[in-house]
């Protein structure tokens, strides 16, 4: 069963009202900072490992 709109918004105030919005604006920040990193670290993994190839001696 989903929650309608009202219930929504409803739980929303309530979350404002608990952490207040300085506090949920550095959350969010921190987390896209997260996903941002972890973007990042995935795509690096992708590269091919030997980017220097061994010189011969």
């Amino acid at each position: 069963m989903m929650p309608s709109w009202p219930q929504i918004l409803i739980l929303i105030a309530v979350i404002v009202i608990l952490f207040g919005t300085k506090r949920l604006r550095s959350l969010g920040s921190d987390l896209g900072a997260s996903i941002k990193g972890f973007k990042k670290a995935m795509s690096d993994d992708a590269l091919p490992e030997n980017k220097n190839p061994p010189s011969k001696e």
